[in-house]
């Protein structure tokens, strides 16, 4: 991201008018530089993974160069945190969907069509009821089904890497795995009653 002092003593609606006139890359760079500790921060809280919360720092500020000449903007750090929330929450949501999807593909292999339950599954407020009784369904897990199966769907770790992590051996990995998978599919059957 650049820099320049000479902008330092700028307030942050001064550096958004400014970019908004100039379009200079420079002045968000200031802004970066003011505020990508506290969105690290937010991204750690939500994402839980290092790696995962800077590459969120960096798409958010990246957005900003489009997104500061579209908005109108009277609190520029109130609006970068609810901007930041909503960008992990979107993350964390496709991870999620990710996880359902594999999980229901590899569970319904066999039998995986549009029935009428899934068309209903397109509104909003039942997307987000399928969140919350995903997310309801990992945490019941025992530990170890719960580590394995956050690790290989949501982080995207291979088999390797998760004995490597969690020190189990290959066959409790798979074992985790596929038991959790299992027991998810039970409980969000379960759960959706």
């Amino acid at each position: 991201m650049l820099y320049n002092e000479k902008y330092n003593h700028f307030s942050d609606n001064e550096l958004i008018t400014e970019y908004k006139n100039s379009q200079n890359n420079v002045l968000v760079g200031v802004l970066y530089k003011r505020y990508a500790h506290l969105v690290l921060g937010l991204s750690l809280k939500y994402l839980k993974d290092e790696d995962e919360a800077k590459d969120a720092v960096m798409q958010i500020f990246e957005k900003l160069l489009s997104d500061l000449l579209k908005h109108n903007i009277d609190y520029f750090k109130s609006w970068l945190y609810t901007m930041s929330k909503n960008h992990c929450l979107m993350i964390i949501r496709s991870k999620q969907s990710r996880l359902k999807k594999e999980i229901d593909l590899q569970i319904h292999a066999d039998s995986f069509m549009e029935t009428e339950t899934d068309l209903h599954l397109n509104k909003t407020g039942e997307k987000e009821k399928q969140y919350t009784l995903l997310e309801k369904a990992i945490n019941e897990l025992n530990e170890d089904q719960k580590r394995c199966i956050e690790l290989f769907y949501l982080k995207e770790k291979s088999y390797n890497e998760i004995v490597e992590i969690t020190g189990y051996s290959m066959n409790e990995v798979k074992s985790f795995i596929q038991n959790g998978k299992r027991n998810l599919k039970i409980k969000l059957e379960k759960n959706s009653e």
